[in-house]
């Protein structure tokens, strides 16, 4: 049986959604002011439409979280080093790690709404195994290191988006010193040093 295709009209209204969610929540301060209803009006869809697209709210931050989130996914399922297949795993984890950080630091609002949504933090979030797995194949291809489901769930927890909102809101660190932090206790975990021109503090 061939796979229906999506009719224009419905890719169309789905790309417009997406960029009517995506405009609105860069200028709510707080992505739970915006409803359901606010973003039908902007994309300027019904309702129904867009509950029949995505589901729910919580389908409709999923679907915009991914939609930011692909360039990096390309990356590291298809891309050049450091963060693409042919890296080794002791320079591939930090560099995955390091950018799963900025993409937090770049979707603050959003990533916290959408692990705040999940039920359980961010560990029922979609795309959370998805790195989890990720990282736990890694770890495994690292002679002598052991417990690598736990130790993927601990270098992941330095990059939840509670974290990064308390980091980066209320104690004001800087972005650069996030990364550089963050690349310090990676290579502590590894027992590797950190990336050259990461300045990170022992």
């Amino acid at each position: 049986m061939t796979e229906r295709r999506p009719r224009k009209d419905a890719v169309r209204n789905r790309m417009a959604v997406l960029a009517a969610a995506d405009a609105l929540f860069n200028r709510r301060e707080s992505p739970e002011d915006l409803t359901m209803a606010d973003i039908a009006a902007a994309a300027g869809v019904g309702k129904a439409t867009l509950f029949r697209a995505f589901g729910d709210r919580t389908g409709l931050l999923r679907a915009l979280y991914e939609a930011r989130l692909e360039p990096t996914m390309d990356a590291v399922k298809a891309g050049p080093p450091p963060l693409g297949p042919t890296t080794p795993p002791l320079a591939r984890i930090p560099a995955l790690l390091d950018a799963l950080l900025c993409f937090k630091l770049d979707n603050r609002r959003l990533a916290l709404a959408l692990e705040g949504t999940a039920g359980a933090g961010p560990y029922r979030a979609a795309n959370y195994e998805r790195w989890h797995s990720l990282l736990k194949v890694m770890l495994e291809q690292i002679p002598g290191m052991a417990d690598s489901d736990f130790i993927a769930h601990a270098l992941l927890a330095a990059t939840r988006a509670d974290l990064v909102e308390h980091l980066a809101g209320q104690e004001r660190v800087p972005p650069e010193r996030m990364r550089t932090q963050l690349a310090a206790f990676t290579a502590r975990v590894l027992g590797t040093r950190p990336t050259p021109g990461s300045n990170a503090e022992d």
